[in-house]
């Protein structure tokens, strides 16, 4: 009996380049990545616009074949269905035609994982009722706003039940509902000891729950850790957000009056979205 894979997705050298431009000229944007993942572990994926993170999980989710390089999802090539079975996906932007409906997409999504036809309609009225759009199942996705299209994106990465989700920018669009279901469903997959990988450009979507971040410049992984030890990399020029509930005015100026005593500067606890923007100016001046 062979032993179980150490690592639940793991990307080995990974390159990826596209032609553009009036010459066709080939530009590289993955260059050599290497990203594994245990089994139920939690990691964010972090970079600046352009910096490759879209290419990496389309490859990662089996959508795009890379240049060169190798993806396994649970010891499995990422070509194969064993592999894609495992595989769950939400991309930025729906993938589905305006003119289907929401329950038809999803029963759609049922049918390529070779779902028997009653059950992909049993899953497919159960996620619908899940992200909240039962009433809309019949609706043409023309007609959703954009929360309601990630939220039925959300429904079909997790029509199939797999074991590893992939997530590209998940809060992007999502309204009041959305956020609420995306909470509860990301609170059940880390119960249920999925593996999920998390790209955003939003600090707190990543700070608050994955276990390491690996950030991706200039379509390089320059950094991959906790996320609290790779922001003590920024040292003093590091903003740190306070999450407080109940707390009155009393509280807070005790808490400034500390934090100034300490030679700290107090900033507020509103969330500080330039933590990550600063992360990577430090870490391309590291690289120089």
């Amino acid at each position: 009996m062979s032993a179980a894979p150490e690592f639940a997705l793991e990307a080995r050298g990974l390159v990826q380049a596209f032609r553009g431009g009036f010459w066709l000229r080939e530009r590289t944007v993955l260059h050599g990545v290497e990203l594994a993942l245990r089994p139920g572990e939690f990691v964010g994926l972090a970079g600046p616009n352009g910096s490759g993170k879209s290419s990496l999980l389309r490859i990662l989710a089996a959508v795009d074949r890379p240049k060169s390089g190798s993806v396994r999802v649970h010891g499995h090539d990422s070509s194969t269905r064993a592999a894609r079975q495992q595989l769950g996906f939400v991309p930025e932007d729906c993938p589905f035609p305006p003119e289907l409906a929401g329950r038809d997409a999803l029963e759609l999504c049922g049918a390529l994982h070779r779902l028997p036809r009653r059950e992909r309609r049993t899953r497919a009225e159960h996620w619908l009722e899940r992200v909240g759009l039962r009433d809309a199942g019949q609706r043409k996705l023309g007609a959703y706003s954009r929360g309601m299209r990630r939220r039925l994106g959300l429904a079909a990465a997790l029509l199939h039940g797999p074991s590893v989700l992939l997530f590209d920018e998940p809060t992007a669009g999502l309204d009041a509902q959305g956020f609420e279901v995306f909470e509860s469903v990301l609170g059940e997959a880390r119960a249920l000891g999925t593996t999920l990988l998390v790209c955003s450009h939003v600090l707190t979507d990543l700070q608050r729950n994955c276990e390491r971040l690996a950030v991706l410049l200039d379509g390089r992984i320059e950094a991959i850790g906790a996320p609290l030890e790779l922001m003590a990399k920024l040292g003093p020029r590091a903003r740190v957000t306070a999450t407080l509930e109940g707390a009155d005015q009393d509280t807070l100026r005790a808490l400034e009056a500390t934090a100034s005593a300490g030679g700290a500067r107090w900033l507020g606890v509103e969330p500080a979205q330039t933590n990550l923007s600063a992360l990577y100016a430090s870490l391309r001046k590291g690289r120089a």
